[in-house]
């Protein structure tokens, strides 16, 4: 006779604080997982970017060159080049060992809230409150960008990108996908401005939050809407939204210092993690495993599953 297989584990939701980094750099506006989940970076109010290894709560190099607040950063695939963008309508390509400033891309006429890199990092992507997307070679010595995406409306607050498509939410309150394969533009109306949007692992499904403190699951290819997601307060910042590293869960940083997880087939809340006072404004999660990162105030607060043990104490 044969036994029944075991059941899989469920999902375990980061839920244990084991670090915090005071990150000496002013408010936080954004944290971010590198490309394996081993390091992240935070952008700060005060012009500058840091890389740390999250779990131990090392400091391994900071990038001074913007002249103005940092609002977004993200890694290449390969860890060798960082990008960003700021309060001074610029974007920096960065060399990662070095930390020197490779290239300053000049063109958005306002703040740029939002970059990404493609897959083979050879073209930067960025968002900005002057309503572009703007796709930058980074290397070539052209000033200006090989394509500029300017079908929105207003403000551009997220851009996200796959092998061979742009998700981009904008202040307008309308997701756009552009599928570069096939030279086509997609558009889902969401009603209010949205401060994030993000494709599952899974590329089925896109992730749209909004000002209407609402998060909107929607079927990527049809922009039919497969579930809401409502509980948190987000009705004046940008906040991240994401999905937890086997798209089992809905994560979103509110208004009210907590973090809110939805189970994503039924919808329902399943948590509410106190992380501070303020507002938490910027999220991470692990590419592979239940760890999140989220940014309130000058800190950034690293969370594990319960069961989790780290190694040399937990700070």
């Amino acid at each position: 006779m044969a036994f029944p297989e075991p059941k899989p584990r469920g999902p375990e939701l980061p839920q244990k604080r084991v670090k915090t980094l005071d990150c000496g750099q002013g408010a936080v506006r954004a944290v971010r997982f590198n490309v394996d989940g081993n390091y992240c970076l935070t952008c700060g109010s005060d012009k500058t970017l840091k890389l740390w290894n999250p779990l131990r709560g090392t400091l391994l190099r900071t990038y001074s060159g913007h002249g103005y607040e940092v609002l977004d950063a993200a890694g290449s695939f390969d860890n060798s080049s960082l990008c960003s963008g700021g309060g001074d309508k610029a974007v920096v390509l960065w060399d990662v060992a070095s930390g020197q400033v490779v290239r300053k891309f000049r063109g958005h006429a306002g703040k740029v809230n939002t970059v990404q890199f493609n897959e083979e990092a050879t073209v930067i992507l960025s968002g900005s409150i002057d309503s572009s997307i703007r796709c930058w070679d980074c290397r070539s010595r052209r000033p200006e960008p090989v394509q500029t995406l300017d079908e929105a409306r207003d403000g551009i607050s997220s851009v996200k990108v796959s092998d061979h498509e742009v998700l981009a939410g904008s202040v307008d309150g309308r997701v756009r996908r552009y599928d570069l394969r096939l030279g086509q533009l997609f558009s889902d109306y969401v009603g209010s401005p949205i401060t994030c949007t993000c494709f599952s692992r899974d590329g089925q499904c896109t992730l749209v939050s909004s000002l209407d403190s609402t998060l909107r699951l929607l079927d990527k290819d049809t922009g039919e809407l497969l579930g809401e997601y409502t509980g948190h307060k987000n009705q004046e910042y940008k906040l991240d939204c994401c999905l937890s590293e086997r798209d089992t869960h809905v994560v979103s940083g509110s208004e009210d210092g907590k973090v809110y997880f939805w189970d994503l087939v039924e919808g329902a809340l399943t948590l509410a993690l106190p992380v501070g006072p303020g507002v938490v404004q910027s999220l991470a999660f692990h590419p592979t495993e239940p760890c999140l990162l989220t940014a309130t105030g000058g800190s950034v607060q690293c969370w594990r599953e319960e069961a989790y043990e780290a190694d040399g104490g937990t700070g």
